[in-house]
């Protein structure tokens, strides 16, 4: 689990951005400040993970504050959300060490997708044993591979990583797949299985027909669309 804290000095802004977390599995906003001094006071008491931070703020730069979270915490990941469009200050951020730069106002998309991307980033960095080539890559962007990364934005209750797990399942299963078979194979409940199942459907990337078997109930499978 994610834990964020939003640093913006606008609440409205706020609000808005703690709504599109609330279409990120993973994440858990833990708090949200409207000034410099409120974000030192939580970050000093809260576990915090990703800050997502205005540059524009009452009482301080918001550069100034990223050398300050920096000197609590050196592996504190920062994604700044800013109207700023200074050459120079968006030079300092980046020179900083944050994720990634939006220019306010953060599109919807644009929004899910950074956060995706980074909680991706985060997991890999863990799984991965030896960084390569394409790795870093991918954490620059100069791939122009379909990669792990490039995950689809997904409605709440459909995790990415997951579903990706059964996209590639039901690929190897030319002869369909049950949503039981599904959950075994995944290690997730049948039920669960049977959503991300039906949400493929809904995508129209899968088909689901009934099959008899010699005995008992027809069972309801699932095939990739060729």
């Amino acid at each position: 689990m994610v834990q964020i804290l939003i640093v913006e000095d606008d609440y409205r802004i706020a609000n808005i951005h703690e709504k599109f977390l609330e279409e990120v599995q993973d994440i858990h906003v833990i708090g949200k400040a409207l000034n410099g001094k409120e974000a030192l006071d939580i970050f000093s008491k809260k576990t915090v993970d990703l800050i997502l931070l205005d540059l524009y703020l009452p009482d301080m730069q918001g550069i100034e504050l990223i050398t300050a979270f920096k000197k609590v915490n050196s592996d504190i990941d920062i994604i700044v959300i800013s109207a700023a469009v200074e050459k120079d200050m968006i030079k300092d951020a980046l020179r900083s060490g944050v994720y990634y730069f939006m220019i306010k106002p953060a599109k919807k998309d644009k929004f899910i997708q950074v956060i995706h991307q980074y909680i991706e980033m985060k997991k890999q960095f863990d799984l991965i044993p030896v960084i390569e080539q394409s790795f870093l890559d991918m954490y620059f962007g100069l791939s122009n591979v379909k990669t792990e990364w490039n995950v689809e934005n997904t409605p709440k209750g459909i995790d990415p990583l997951t579903l990706k797990k059964v996209k590639e399942m039901i690929q190897q299963m030319k002869r369909g797949i049950t949503a039981e078979e599904m959950g075994d194979k995944v290690g997730v409940s049948r039920t669960t299985a049977r959503r991300y199942l039906e949400y493929l459907i809904s995508k129209k990337e899968i088909f689901a027909d009934l099959e008899y078997g010699e005995v008992g109930r027809p069972e309801r499978k699932y095939f990739v669309i060729h």
